[in-house]
């Protein structure tokens, strides 16, 4: 992105010169438009839960903005001589059954013959302009909250592997599927001052582009983090995806593990999700209220996994 010519105009809130989760152009004084992208190959084998969990995945780049999804077009790329047209078909009700549950509608979209498969979704949603969250923002002081628990990274790997147990697979779809809505619609009034989904780049790699973008320092609390409970086990056994070792090596320079901080650990902060959580500085004073709210919705998982700590050019350290 980098080589590419610099954009300016008076409305472009939210550009590529910002590597935030979602592009913003401001429309009006009181209205923004949010516009985002995602597609990739499968990770489960239903093919209606696999298109949920690309509508999930697509629609939380619009929730971790703070804004609200309105319409989406769909991206297929489809292999027709190898695949049956019915699974297709279950893919594109998955994605439309998701995006009607977050309240928007699929108005379109493009597909190709490809010999892999792949589904995903372009999404646009509305924000007013003064209420656009960031990557950027963080305060010290603020604390950290995760809204999704972590290990669908290393379960998938799991399936992957056929090694996974039918419950641990039901749980990691459960996760992927469910929508940041009522996370994000639980920020409203509060102190928030910068956000992101957690995804390719693991809990630690997005988290460090919050703390860069903020130029602060994020100190992760391993013991409070949340995970599914069969990740750690499969962790164990080796079945760690091939991108969080990128994640961890991509953050190293950044990164201070506390020497009491086991393996396994950094291993789970490291996966790669898909779908997965919010994660959210806030304001101390606001974090009780902001539970209370994720609670009531029945956000399960949401947990103050840290703080931030202290000014610099944006680092992360976790400790037990």
């Amino acid at each position: 992105m980098q080589s590419l010519p610099r954009q300016k105009h008076p409305d472009l809130l939210v550009g590529l010169e910002a590597p935030d989760d979602a592009g913003v152009f401001r429309l009006s004084p009181e209205l923004a438009l949010i516009q985002t992208v995602d597609f990739f190959t499968p990770i489960v084998n239903d093919p209606y839960a696999f298109g949920a969990i690309a509508a999930a995945n697509a629609l939380s780049d619009i929730y971790a903005m703070g804004g609200r999804p309105l319409t989406a077009l769909s991206i297929a790329c489809f292999p027709l001589k190898t695949m049956p047209i019915d699974d297709f078909k279950a893919i594109l009700r998955g994605g439309m059954d998701k995006l009607h549950e977050a309240g928007a509608l699929l108005l379109g979209g493009h597909s190709v013959e490809d010999p892999e498969l792949k589904f995903g979704l372009a999404v646009t949603g509305v924000i007013h302009p003064d209420k656009i969250l960031t990557k950027g923002g963080a305060q010290v002081g603020d604390l950290l909250i995760l809204t999704k628990p972590l290990g669908t990274g290393i379960i998938a790997t799991a399936l992957k592997g056929r090694l996974a147990a039918p419950e641990a697979e039901a749980a990691m779809i459960e996760v992927m599927s469910g929508l940041n809505r009522a996370a994000a619609e639980s920020l409203e009034g509060l102190k928030v001052h910068a956000a992101t989904d957690i995804t390719g780049f693991g809990l630690l790699g997005h988290g460090l582009e919050m703390a860069q973008a903020g130029q602060v320092e994020f100190t992760i609390y391993a013991s409070r983090t949340p995970a599914l409970p069969w990740a750690r086990d499969y962790a164990d056994m080796g079945l760690v995806p091939a991108g969080s070792h990128a994640n961890r090596n991509f953050c190293a320079q950044h990164l201070a593990i506390d020497p009491r901080v086991g393996a396994l650990d950094v291993d789970l902060l490291s996966d790669a999700q898909t779908s997965g959580g919010l994660l959210i500085a806030i304001a101390p004073d606001n974090a009780p209220e902001l539970m209370g709210r994720l609670k009531a919705r029945d956000v399960r998982g949401a947990a103050i996994i840290g703080e931030v700590t202290g000014a610099g050019v944006g680092r992360i350290r976790v400790v037990p």
